[in-house]
């Protein structure tokens, strides 16, 4: 047989696997910073709970729907961005009490491992908060995923995440009630 048949016979070959989607590529979403939120939740005095958000957040993740092992995703949160419904509070909450966001601008997350079954993606990676990194772990769950009205396709998720101020920390004293913040995640991406 011919060098060139060989050749033409391997390409052919890898063109068809590549066509039946054997080797596919892992797919990359942008957040879309208007429909991805992080919020959070704390006790206050032990009478109620404080609710608050993150109005700037942006990142990227990626799935592979053929290694349910192989996804990533990357956030990064404008820490004074803070929005608890009230400017005072916000204030307060962007100091060196708490976040101290002109000296730690940004918190970001960074996946380790993700892994991705029936709808539920488990996710563990570090999350950077007051300059601090700790190794996390939570669960996400698919919303959905399609086309978007303008010719995009989206997927989304939504997972919460515990963490304890003291290890960050965050250590201003509000009471046992406050010591653990519980975060809502809640990202939609735009397929790139």
């Amino acid at each position: 047989m011919k060098l060139s048949s060989i050749v033409s016979t391997a390409t052919l070959s890898m063109a068809l696997t590549l066509a039946n989607g054997s080797w596919a590529a892992p797919e990359r979403y942008k957040l879309d910073p208007t429909h991805s939120f992080v919020t959070f939740s704390t006790g206050h005095l032990g009478y109620s709970l404080l609710h608050g958000r993150f109005n700037q957040i942006e990142g990227e993740f990626a799935i592979d729907s053929d290694k349910a092992d192989a996804g990533s995703i990357q956030v990064t949160i404008a820490t004074a961005s803070v929005d608890s419904n009230f400017a005072e509070r916000d204030k307060h909450l962007r100091s060196a009490k708490f976040l101290d966001a002109e000296k730690f601008p940004q918190a970001t997350f960074k996946s380790r491992t993700i892994q991705e079954k029936d709808g539920i993606a488990h996710v563990e990676g570090d999350l950077t908060l007051h300059g601090v990194s700790k190794a996390v772990a939570f669960d996400a769950r698919l919303i959905g995923s399609g086309p978007d009205p303008w010719g995009g396709f989206r997927r989304g998720y939504a997972g919460t995440l515990r963490i304890k101020r003291a290890d960050y920390e965050i250590s201003h004293n509000l009471g046992p009630a406050a010591a653990e913040v519980e975060l809502g995640l809640y990202i939609e991406g735009i397929r790139q």
